[in-house]
């Protein structure tokens, strides 16, 4: 496991202590912990493009990580009431839609090899963005009006969603289709 996956288990096992530090009322190392963990997000895929390593753990592992890290800051965020829950809902919601949208491929004999999205991208940034303007304003008394940026997140994350769901549906259209021509030419071959 090369350091890049490592960056990436580092960023997993440092979900609970940035959840553990806003529920005992740490801010300021939470958002110091929450910094690392995104931090880990670009060291990570930075690496792995510098040394050209590019594996299948870290292809698992670096979206998973990601989805784990936001959907408990969002969830987290919304219990404590400082960020609302609806933006909760929308990010909630779009990763549930991809893991059942991956199980269902792969329920089906199908292997995916997901690749992040501009508006993935965006949606991650924007998200990202969203917890640490929360707790900058929450916690610090920062003036930001939040507003802007759930909203920017809130379509990113509802754009991408719709792209995986593209991208799922044309895999599987494509899935059909190459077993309906084996289908035939074995028919054929009779």
């Amino acid at each position: 496991m090369g350091l890049a996956n490592w960056l990436t288990v580092l960023r997993i096992l440092l979900i609970p202590v940035f959840v553990a530090l806003l529920v005992y009322r740490r801010p300021g190392v939470a958002l110091m912990t929450f910094t690392v963990a995104a931090l880990t997000d670009l060291l990570d895929g930075y690496v792995a493009r510098r040394r050209g390593i590019q594996s299948r753990l870290g292809a698992f592992l670096d979206p998973t990580a990601d989805k784990l890290l936001l959907v408990a800051s969002f969830a987290t965020l919304t219990w404590l009431r400082v960020l609302p829950a609806w933006i909760m809902i929308v990010v909630v919601s779009r990763d549930a839609i991809l893991v059942i949208g991956s199980f269902l491929i792969q329920l089906v004999g199908g292997r995916i090899h997901p690749r992040p999205t501009w508006a993935g991208k965006a949606a991650t940034f924007f998200q990202i963005l969203t917890v640490l303007s929360g707790l900058l304003t929450r916690y610090f008394s920062w003036r930001i009006d939040l507003s802007p940026v759930l909203w920017l997140a809130a379509f990113f994350t509802i754009v991408s969603g719709l792209q995986y769901i593209v991208h799922g549906m044309r895999y599987l259209n494509a899935t059909d289709a190459a077993e309906r021509e084996a289908r035939d030419e074995s028919i054929l071959l009779r």
